[in-house]
């Protein structure tokens, strides 16, 4: 694997990391502005989440790489 494809499946990880997180500890506006939507979160804590998503994306990536790397799964018939 080369560092392109590496940055590549890193950055899709985070995405979908990314989407998985952010539902996390929101709760809704009883009251809100005039003009703001009724579902929008009262505290979005987007830095927060952004610095879990980057955390657990490390760490998944770290363990794709460890299969990639040391052929842990593989693909090839046996013997081949």
């Amino acid at each position: 694997m080369g560092p392109v494809s590496g940055f590549v499946v890193f950055i899709i990880l985070w995405w979908l990391v990314l989407f998985m997180v952010l539902p996390f500890g929101v709760q809704r506006d009883d009251n809100p502005d005039a003009g703001h939507d009724h579902g929008a979160p009262k505290f979005a804590r987007i830095g927060k989440k952004m610095a879990i998503t980057t955390a657990l994306a490390t760490l998944l990536f770290l363990g794709y790489w460890a299969i990639v790397a040391f052929d842990l799964i593989t693909l090839k018939p046996p013997g081949a």
